[in-house]
């Protein structure tokens, strides 16, 4: 086996799984995590066929720009649970 099989088989694991784990977690945060690594990890698939500009695009773009507005965008809906006193839980 050589080392490029090697890392392509690495890599197309850690997208597969980080892409699973998107769709199947709840939270949306860890989900705009695991997007990103997924992203990520699409670049270096980019990089092992020697398309460099791609990549560079996919990092900037994608993750740069989506993966942001992502974030910014689960940061500012998610609502704030409050558990009730224990006074008020009483009465």
């Amino acid at each position: 086996m050589t080392y490029e099989l090697i890392a392509f088989a690495l890599f197309a694991f850690v997208t597969l799984g980080s892409a699973i784990g998107v769709v199947l977690l709840q939270d949306p945060w860890h989900s705009a995590l695991l997007l990103g690594v997924a992203l990520t990890s699409v670049a270096v698939h980019y990089v092992m066929l020697a398309a460099e500009f791609v990549a560079m695009m996919q990092i900037l773009v994608y993750v740069g720009g989506v993966l942001i507005l992502i974030t910014f965008a689960v940061m500012l809906t998610q609502v704030e649970t409050e558990e009730p006193d224990e006074e008020v839980a009483r009465a």
